[in-house]
């Protein structure tokens, strides 16, 4: 199907983050001087969970500048998302919530700040729910704060049912697969980089199932939840269009109290200025 650049942008932007190969973060270098008891109590352990279209492995430049300051980075990758023609892209939402909350008690994680990029905060609201008293603290970058039954498709401009429908039906990308198109990537994703990053990464990104888009999301208890929340907001990402649709203060506000962190920049910050989201993730992590 063909997508002109200007009949989409007129229709409202593009619809932020409607994103196996897990990544689990290696402890700091042994060769590495012995932290001072002070260090040790401001390190901490991040879970990164990404957003349509991406995978664990795409958060390197994030988690390594983490990472080299002592903290501990894991970054597991969704069911129904990754590289390779053997994964399965019909699950839905469900499906990719149980292979976050099977990585992290796998591995044992504890005390842990967690962060969903986008449709990745979709994920970590189920996640709050089932099991709440393993995590810190949730962070949302530029991230879908849902309300109980609600979908992403529900809370998305209208025109964005109508482009993924059609990429679905065309059979494109294999059974019940989306992926954006190049100028919407290009235009309201990366925005903020030049034409070889906003190409070179689009070549990163990877067929999404898209029924975790339109699944309606059982929030029972999650906004009862007392689990401390913060919101980092690129206030150049125009993947949710401005207006009605913008991520803040839409959903900020469906948060209650939370800390608001903002930094300059587009959606997928992550390639384009991954140090500086790295320095916003840790004060939005902090206590």
């Amino acid at each position: 199907m063909t997508i002109h650049r200007r009949q989409f942008m007129q229709g409202a932007g593009a619809a932020g983050a409607l994103a196996t190969v897990p990544t689990t973060v290696l402890a700091a270098d042994a060769a590495r001087p012995a932290k001072t008891p002070k260090q040790e109590a401001n390190m901490t352990t991040f879970v990164l969970i990404h957003g349509a279209w991406h995978y664990g492995a795409l958060w390197e430049d994030v988690a390594k500048p983490l990472r080299k300051a002592g903290h501990t980075v894991h970054t597991p990758t969704l069911a129904g998302n990754g590289p390779g023609n053997d994964i399965d892209r019909t699950v839905g939402h469900s499906d990719a919530v149980k292979s976050a909350v099977d990585y992290v008690e796998e591995n044992d994680l504890k005390d842990f700040v967690l962060l969903g990029h986008s449709y990745g905060g979709t994920i970590v609201s189920r996640m709050a729910e089932e099991m709440p008293d393993r995590i810190r603290r949730l962070i949302y970058w530029n991230a879908f704060v849902l309300n109980d039954g609600e979908s992403i498709e529900a809370v998305s401009p209208p025109h964005y049912k109508q482009l993924m429908d059609a990429i679905a039906g065309s059979g494109a990308y294999g059974p019940g697969a989306v992926k954006l198109p190049f100028p919407v990537w290009r235009e309201a994703f990366m925005n903020d980089a030049d034409l070889a990053l906003a190409q070179k990464t689009y070549e990163l990104t990877t067929p999404h199932p898209l029924r975790t888009l339109t699944d309606r999301v059982a929030l029972k208890s999650f906004h009862k939840l007392q689990i401390p929340r913060s919101y980092i907001n690129c206030m150049e990402d125009i993947a949710m269009p401005p207006g009605d649709f913008a991520w803040h203060p839409r959903f900020t506000a469906r948060l209650g109290l939370c800390r608001l962190v903002q930094m300059p920049g587009g959606h997928e910050a992550c390639f384009t200025n991954p140090e500086l989201l790295a320095a916003k993730i840790v004060e939005a992590g902090r206590d």
